[in-house]
């Protein structure tokens, strides 16, 4: 297997729990780790047999352009479900999202939520 890690993607989006949130909308930062079936691309030299990570980046910018989610956890399912679904050579994916600007009352830095998604 191999892993690729794209790390701190940060993207302006309209999520969270309450409609001033899905309404002014806010920064998000993202990290994606996928696991390969194998390590075939190693000895290829092939993309055929690797995903590309600028493909991985498309789609999160496509998820968070295009949908809007009350829950973290059911955006990055949804991101995870659509690499598996357009990805073949995934065993796995790993989504983490932080969200800085939360509504709790209290000193933070973010919200960090992580969905790990297999392939069937």
């Amino acid at each position: 297997m191999a892993k690729i890690k794209i790390v701190n993607m940060m993207f302006y989006g309209f999520n969270g729990l309450y409609e001033y949130e899905r309404e002014q909308g806010q920064k998000f930062y993202f990290d994606v780790e996928v696991t390969t079936k194998n390590d075939k691309v190693v000895e290829t030299d092939n993309l055929d047999d690797t995903i590309d990570s600028g493909a991985i980046y498309a789609v999160v910018k496509d998820a968070v352009a295009n949908k809007r989610f009350r829950l973290l956890q059911a955006l990055g399912g949804h991101i995870g479900d659509k690499l598996l679904a357009q990805y073949s050579v995934i065993a796995e994916v790993k989504v983490t999202i932080r969200k800085p600007n939360v509504p709790i009352s209290g000193p933070l830095d973010y919200v960090q939520i992580e969905i790990v998604r297999k392939a069937q």
